[in-house]
C-alpha cells in the first residue's frame, strides 16, 4: 500500500546532537514535520519515522500493535545514538507515550524528553468495551484534526482502527509503571483545552516520573494537535532552548 503524499518519514543528518520525534495514533509525520524541519534548520540531526500501519489506509493499522510502533522508534533512536553524542526524544500524544517509554527503558541513550499532550489515559468510557467490540467492529470514527487554528488539517486516518487501539490502550499500565524509570530532564507542553487526551494524563506523568529537572508549559491557544496549532512557534522555541541546555557539553 503506497504512503499518502505528505505522510513520509523525515530524516536529517546535522550536528552531533540528535532529536527523535514520534507522531500520534492514526497520525503521520505531517503533524510534526514543521517542528522537525525547524530543529533541522538549527543544525540538529533529526529522525521522524512513519510508524508501522500508519500513513497508508486505516485497515493496515489493525495489522500492527504497540510493540511494532515502539520497535520502529527504537530503530530510529539507534540511528541517532550511533552518530550523535546526545539525543533528545519527543512526541505528540501516543508518540509522547513512546518517547517516555524510551526514556524509562534506555536512560543512558536519552539526554532529555519533550512531550506534547502525551497519552497515558483516556476518559472515553467506550474503551472499556474494546476487548469485545474490536471483534465486532473494525473501526469507529476518527479522532484527528483537533486543532483550534482555522484552516489547518492533520493528515491522519478518518477512522480509528479498534484492534490497534486496543493494543495501545493495553500498553498503558506497563508504560505508567515504567515512568518511575524516567530520570532525564523533562519538558512537558500540554494544552489547556484538549478534546482527545484529558488533563489528568499530563498530571499522571508528572506524578510518576523521577526526573528532577521538569519544565511544564501550558498551551493556552491550542487543542490536541498543538504542533500544528496556534502555539506551534512556542513549542518549537521552547524545545530548541531545552535541547540546547540539556545537551550542553
Amino acid at each position: 500500500m503506497p504512503v499518502m503524499p505528505g505522510a513520509e518519514p523525515y530524516a536529517h543528518d546535522g550536528g552531533d546532537v540528535g532529536v527523535l520525534l514520534c507522531h500520534g495514533f492514526t497520525g503521520t509525520p505531517q503533524s510534526l514535520r514543521p517542528w522537525a524541519e525547524r530543529l533541522a534548520g538549527e543544525g540538529l540531526s533529526v529522525r521522524l519515522p512513519l510508524l508501522p500501519g500508519h500513513g497508508t489506509a486505516w485497515p493496515d493499522l489493525n495489522l500492527t500493535g504497540w510493540q511494532d510502533w515502539y520497535d520502529a522508534a527504537q530503530r530510529s533512536l539507534d540511528e541517532l545514538t550511533a552518530r550523535c553524542r546526545a539525543v533528545v526524544v519527543g512526541g505528540l500524544s501516543m508518540g509522547g507515550a513512546i518517547a517516555a517509554r524510551l526514556a524509562a527503558e534506555r536512560p543512558a541513550d536519552v539526554a532529555g524528553l519533550v512531550l506534547v499532550n502525551p497519552a497515558f489515559v483516556s476518559d472515553d468510557v467506550r474503551l472499556r468495551a474494546l476487548p469485545v467490540i474490536k471483534h465486532l467492529l473494525p473501526s469507529l470514527p476518527g479522532i484527528a484534526s483537533d486543532i483550534a487554528r482555522p484552516g489547518v488539517t492533520e493528515l491522519a486516518y478518518d477512522r480509528t482502527p479498534l484492534k490497534a487501539l486496543h493494543s495501545f490502550v493495553s500498553s498503558w499500565d506497563e508504560t505508567i509503571r515504567a515512568l518511575a524509570g524516567v530520570t532525564a530532564p523533562l519538558l512537558l507542553l500540554h494544552s489547556r483545552v484538549d478534546h482527545v487526551v484529558p488533563p489528568r494524563s499530563s498530571a499522571l506523568l508528572l506524578s510518576r516520573v523521577s526526573s528532577k529537572d521538569v519544565t511544564e508549559v501550558v498551551l493556552e491557544n491550542s487543542f490536541h494537535v498543538a504542533t500544528l496549532d496556534e502555539d506551534r512557534d512556542l513549542i518549537e522555541k521552547a524545545s530548541l532552548e531545552f535541547i540546547a541546555r540539556v545537551s550542553a557539553g
